[in-house]
């Protein structure tokens, strides 16, 4: 009888890291571009604090917004039109 549960408890630990990934829905977890958008926003010769400066970041912000919401929308579209036109072998 203790082999049975030996078995499901091997199988548990074998399968908890692979649903551990189903865990992590939404948004990927944060990323620190700050060094990267000064480092961007100072190559064009603009003083930190400086309102060209400001404006230089927000346009960054926007850039990695659009570009996530891009991401996000073509991943939409292919899970529906993965399930809307399956293919079976």
């Amino acid at each position: 009888m203790k082999f049975g549960y030996a078995k499901h408890f091997i199988a548990l630990v074998l399968a908890a890291p692979l649903l551990a990934g189903c865990l992590e829905r939404g948004q990927p977890t944060m990323v620190d571009t700050s060094a990267d958008d000064d480092a961007f926003c100072r190559a064009n010769n603009v003083a930190a604090g400086s309102n060209d400066y400001v404006i230089c970041r927000k346009n960054r912000d926007v850039q990695r917004g659009n570009a996530n919401a891009r991401a996000d929308r073509a991943q939409r579209n292919l899970a529906e039109q993965m399930l809307n036109n399956p293919t079976r072998p």
